[in-house]
């Protein structure tokens, strides 16, 4: 009868889930190409779109937008008038505002569940083994649900432009792909909030609670409690006006404003501040980049912290 070992076999040391990770992304050899970097980024794009395509919340997303637009229709919107704006322009005009009430919350809700949802469900060991870099799995991510997010957006609006084709109404193209450039800005700006919260926050609850607190100071907080106090102590309006700009949700308001109202007289003199800091022209690329530009710098901080804590 043969002897039994006397002693167990050594443990085998597993390499760190950053140097897996670095380890599928490299090639024979060498660094990491960046065509390979951007094929796997695409996939995981892909895979991540395909996945919430068949989520039931992107359905109930989709029905909320085309849901809207039908009772637009059906409320006869485009046949109204209000300050000389009537057919579609009228229906973009409040399909617009009634976007900034449901778009930031619905995007925030639903995204920061992307990465917190993993890490909470365990499933990370699992994804690290997959020959993908971090930063295409993050990224690949994140630019799948910026596409998932607008385009329910763009094509509720796109299908009123066709309906209105078909019933002789006329299109306002201008205004349309003005409408539709502020809503992706609006889309990317909150996003990338979310994602920034998802990739710091440990648990669904958490990331949900801090996204929820984040929705209701950017409505509440700023706009009303804030300024009313500023107004109250004669705080300079140049200063007031610099607050309220920080706000990508009153940077999207006053940008939707100026195109339903050129001059802003609903503003009053905040308006001439305004103008004469940034000028008509220039205040609309401001509210087209700000809000991207802060989306993407959230969702940048956001994956700098993803890759530098324990994921496991």
């Amino acid at each position: 009868m043969s002897e039994l070992p006397s002693r167990a076999p050594e443990a085998v040391a597993l390499p760190p889930a950053h140097a897996a990770v670095r380890a599928g992304a490299r090639v024979r050899g060498g660094a990491p190409r960046t065509g390979g970097a951007l094929r796997q980024l695409w996939r995981v794009a892909r895979l991540d779109a395909s996945e919430s395509l068949r989520s039931r919340w992107f359905a109930v997303y989709t029905a909320v937008f085309g849901g809207v637009v039908a009772l637009l229709f059906v409320f006869s919107l485009t046949e109204s008038r209000i300050l000389g704006f009537m057919g579609l322009s009228r229906l973009l005009v409040t399909y617009v505002q009634l976007c900034l009430a449901i778009l930031p919350i619905f995007v925030l809700i639903t995204t920061v569940r992307s990465v917190a949802g993993d890490r909470e469900a365990g499933v990370f060991e699992y994804l690290l083994s997959l020959p993908v870099g971090l930063a295409a799995w993050f990224w690949g991510r994140t630019l799948a649900r910026l596409l998932v997010v607008y385009l329910p957006v763009l094509l509720a609006m796109a299908t009123a432009a066709g309906w209105a084709v078909v019933q002789g109404i006329e299109v306002p193209w201008g205004l349309f792909a003005r409408y539709a450039a502020l809503l992706g800005s609006l889309c990317a700006c909150f996003l990338g909030l979310a994602m920034g919260i998802s990739a710091v926050a440990r648990t669904v609850d958490v990331a949900q609670g801090a996204a929820f607190a984040l929705w209701l100071a950017l409505v509440l907080f700023l706009d009303l409690v804030l300024l009313g106090v500023l107004v109250q102590q004669h705080v300079p309006a140049e200063t007031v006006v610099a607050l309220a700009l920080a706000n990508p949700l009153q940077v999207f308001r006053t940008a939707a404003l100026m195109l339903f109202d050129p001059d802003l007289v609903l503003l009053g003199p905040a308006a001439f501040v305004i103008f004469d800091v940034f000028g008509k022209p220039g205040y609309f690329a401001f509210a087209l980049a700000y809000p991207a530009a802060l989306g993407t710098a959230a969702a940048t901080l956001g994956y700098w912290r993803f890759r530098r804590t324990d994921l496991l």
